[in-house]
């Protein structure tokens, strides 16, 4: 019987063809992010030269003191991109890699990120988690929705009922047809994916392979479902299509703009104004004043004293822009407390609709998620700091420039290091099969294919 059923949905023009553009849209997308992953490489590899000569350059020409030499120099941390992002793009196409900070203000470099043509940003891009989410679930619906409804309509259904002991076992095998052609195609599109990209047999891509499978089990799961309400082909194909679109669309959206009401952030654009006005306004006080809050901040600092004889000294200038970022200390702190809230929320949210956690949990395992870009501009505070207190005491203490050994400035590399929560990723889609599946099983055993005699 499994030999016969396969030959005959494998005979079918539509089910090769299915097959063959969902193979190809995958092939397509791994290419897409391939391209990603090279555009971000080739800046991260271009930044470690340009750092360089940069510098050299800089030193040339601003070499009488090292707070002026200081506004220019520029030094650069890479967001290192993890060779799974060409699986999942995620907000890697639309948030800089790299950060190019001096020791001015932070918060006028923390946010700034690359020129985006916005045309591209609108189509977006087709990774595979796109093909994932979105393509895989149509073949599913396409292949399951006429299951048992076929056979019905063609009047092969008494036929086979009155000579299979188990006629449920029929429709199970049929199923499990579909599912092996299905997997087959994921399990290609992994495997090329694996050897094309370089990736590791590492935990995360583990984990990557099992959200996937989990989540074509989720549609396999749906559409049977679906099935077993024994209605005819258009109903059950309208069903599945609403669902579809109620749950990767609707749902989705709908949730998005919620967190984004719930959690609006006006305080970007008051970080940016009390930056620029806390440092702008300083020049307008009494110098003494400045220092004081300056040496609240860096008691370290306070043996160099106010410098009230000369008009300007660097001093007092990089003191002007720790003020700036202190008065903005507020706002900023509430903006990157809210960008983590939605964070929390989305994963929160995302736990009861399939489509969007799995998205959410591609995005994590490839480092291309907002909890990634969190982490990296926490990364750069801390980067941006570093470089603060290392040239503070110099600039204060007017050091040469040419005292400093220049060339062993190199670019610095964050790595996000965040463990992989098996639980989270895996149990809500676990949950939603096996509920679906219990009521499955309800309506079958309620109304026994044996009934439609």
């Amino acid at each position: 019987m499994f030999y016969l059923l396969l030959k005959q949905f494998i005979r079918a023009k539509s089910t090769v063809t299915a097959l063959i553009i969902l193979l190809l849209a995958g092939i397509i997308s791994m290419a897409t992010g391939t391209q990603q992953l090279k555009k971000q490489k080739d800046n991260i590899a271009r930044i470690a030269v340009l750092q360089q000569e940069h510098i050299q350059r800089n030193v040339k020409y601003h070499n009488t003191e090292l707070g002026s030499l200081m506004y220019y120099v520029r030094f650069a941390l890479v967001n290192e991109p993890d060779p799974l992002n060409a699986l999942s793009v995620g907000q890697r196409d639309v948030n800089s890699s790299v950060q190019n900070i001096n020791i001015r203000n932070l918060e006028a470099q923390r946010y700034d990120t690359d020129l985006t043509n916005p045309s591209a940003l609108h189509a977006g891009n087709l990774d595979l988690g796109f093909v994932l989410i979105y393509l895989f679930p149509l073949v599913i619906i396409a292949f399951v929705y006429n299951l048992l409804s076929e056979e019905k309509e063609v009047g092969a259904l008494k036929l086979w009922l009155v000579q299979s002991q188990k006629p449920i076992r029929y429709l199970q095998i049929k199923l499990c047809i579909r599912m092996m052609a299905v997997y087959m195609v994921l399990l290609i599109l992994l495997i090329t994916g694996f050897f094309w990209l370089g990736l590791s047999l590492n935990e995360r891509f583990m984990a990557f392979c099992a959200v996937a499978i989990l989540y074509l089990l989720f549609w396999f799961a749906i559409s049977y479902w679906v099935v077993s309400w024994k209605k005819n082909s258009n109903i059950n194909a309208l069903a599945l299509l609403s669902i579809w679109v109620m749950l990767t669309i609707v749902i989705p959206a709908s949730l998005n703009n919620y967190i984004n009401s719930r959690y609006a952030l006006p305080e970007a654009q008051e970080v940016a104004l009390k930056q620029r006005d806390g440092y702008h306004q300083k020049w307008d006080i009494d110098k003494a004043i400045t220092m004081r809050g300056f040496y609240k901040h860096y008691p370290q600092f306070e043996k160099f004293g106010v410098p009230e004889r000369k008009a300007f000294s660097w001093l007092w200038y990089y003191a002007m822009q720790q003020m700036g970022d202190d008065d903005a200390s507020a706002a900023s702190t509430e903006l990157y407390n809210k960008l983590w809230k939605r964070n929390a929320v989305t994963k929160t949210l995302a736990a009861f609709v399939p489509g969007l956690h799995t998205q959410q949990a591609m995005n994590d395992l490839s480092r291309s998620g907002l909890q990634n870009q969190l982490l990296f501009l926490d990364s750069t505070a801390r980067f941006h700091e570093k470089m603060r207190l290392y040239f503070y005491p110099k600039i204060f203490s007017s050091q040469p420039v040419n005292d400093e050994n220049w060339s062993v400035f190199k670019v610095n590399y964050f790595v996000e290091t965040t463990k992989t929560v098996w639980s989270w990723l895996l149990l809500p889609i676990l949950v939603f099969i096996a509920v679906i599946y219990l009521a499955t099983v309800f309506n079958f055993k309620r109304a026994p294919l044996n009934n439609s005699l």
